[in-house]
């Protein structure tokens, strides 16, 4: 390994190929460490069944300012600006009408009651009418946006997020994951399968030790996800508490995709969508025939999601071909069968979907965005103010950490423009 550079980032998702396209633009010498052995984090597109699904995120949320719509249209990736399945009307699926248009406007009237939430307690369940004959609905869909039961989200954070999205929600055909893993700079030294294990302060910088050995740079930038850095897998400097108490207050939620191969082609219309069962907070978002391929998406969140992480993908699996039952009646047995089941909250590397502030801690994202020191920088969607859960808010909390790593550094660079000779 190099012994010395400018930056090292920790981490290879989002926000770590974000942070290293800003330093690469600047011609800094990086060192990019990735615990395992791809890149792109909680964004990973797996080719299964001869197509390029996404099991982790999916949708270029707020297109219209998305960085990443910039950034596959210059690499040449197609950008699918439609508008999504949910958003379409879908006849001939085994639900009521009715039904999912009251259901909806007991969604709209809990978060029109969280504004008023957010100035007190400010514990979105406290919006939830009691007794409300929707608030199974209300959690099933609060579970899909953030990840946890509304008795654990901060009505001010779901707000933050909320009034900033443009509600424009472009598609990837090539895959999220694909994009992200594609954007490294070629300049940028990579090391996958390399956890780091400690990181201290040294007198000009910072040493990052691996199990591969211990390297040195002016400064590092951490984009480990919110579990991991409040745990303890990573031994970070006296004087980090602050950061790691930030961390703890913005807990990654469940969320988990189940993936079913359609094996009869007539049996579903393409590019539909359906949800599970209106009246149940563990009902799955069903993605049918996306982009025409004869594959069925489950996404599940929160309580859903639960079922997958304690029983496991078998159960899951029952699960949701029982509300497949209900919604195409008892043929579907024969029209598809189990593809693949992610398992975000059991992988020791990232632990969870995407990040959510608890009750009282909006604020938690602002503290865990600080620079520690001078030489220690955060990023990830959890240090977003606004754009958390995403991959561009991820993106460019990369980009902001490199912008305060470069001021950090002024003209210290040991290398100049030119970066070490093995950093490539």
């Amino acid at each position: 390994m190099t012994s010395e550079f400018d930056v090292i980032i920790v981490g290879g998702g989002a926000a770590g190929v974000g942070a290293a396209r800003r330093l690469a633009a600047h011609g800094k010498a990086t060192l990019l460490l990735e615990a395992s052995s791809r890149l792109g984090g909680r964004a990973f597109t797996q080719d299964l069944g001869g197509h390029p699904l996404d099991l982790g995120c999916e949708w270029l949320h707020s297109g219209d300012r998305n960085a990443w719509v910039g950034i596959a249209e210059a690499s040449g990736f197609p950008v699918d600006r439609s508008d999504p399945p949910w958003a379409k009307a879908h006849p001939g699926i085994a639900w009521s009408e009715d039904d999912e248009e009251v259901a909806r406007k007991a969604f709209g009237d809990w978060e029109e009651r969280v504004r008023a939430v957010a100035q007190g307690s400010d514990q979105a369940s406290d919006a939830l009418d009691p007794g409300g004959e929707w608030n199974a609905y209300v959690r099933a869909i609060a579970g899909f946006m953030s990840g946890v039961a509304p008795e654990r989200i901060s009505a001010t954070d779901y707000l933050a997020y909320d009034d900033a999205s443009t509600g424009r929600n472009w598609n990837l055909p090539l895959g999220y994951g694909t994009l992200v893993a594609a954007s490294l700079p070629s300049s940028t030294a990579l090391r996958l399968a390399t956890p780091v294990e400690r990181i201290n302060l040294t007198t000009d910088g910072v040493a990052v030790s691996t199990r591969a050995g211990t390297v040195r740079a002016r400064a590092a930038i951490l984009t480990i996800s919110t579990a991991v850095l409040a745990g303890d897998a990573i031994r970070l400097p006296p004087g980090t508490e602050p950061w790691r108490e930030a961390a703890a207050a913005l807990p990654l939620g469940r969320n988990e995709k189940l993936f079913l191969e359609i094996t009869r082609k007539s049996a579903f219309e393409p590019d539909s969508h359906a949800y599970g069962n209106l009246r149940d907070a563990r009902s799955a978002a069903y993605s049918i025939r996306p982009n025409g391929w004869p594959v069925i998406e489950a996404f599940l969140g929160g309580e859903g999601a639960r079922i997958l992480d304690e029983e496991g993908p078998a159960a899951g699996f029952a699960f949701v071909s029982a509300e497949l039952t209900g919604l195409f009646g008892g043929d579907v047995a024969s029209a598809v069968r189990p593809l693949a089941a992610t398992s975000w909250s059991r992988m020791a590397s990232i632990g969870g979907a995407y990040s959510c502030a608890l009750p009282g801690q909006s604020q938690a994202r602002a503290r865990l965005a600080r620079p520690f020191e001078g030489r220690l920088f955060f990023a990830g969607e959890a240090t977003h103010p606004f754009d958390f859960t995403t991959a561009h808010g991820a993106h460019d909390s990369g980009e902001r950490a490199a912008d305060e790593a470069m001021a950090a550094l002024g003209d210290r660079s040991p290398f100049g423009r030119r970066g070490p000779l093995n950093a490539a």
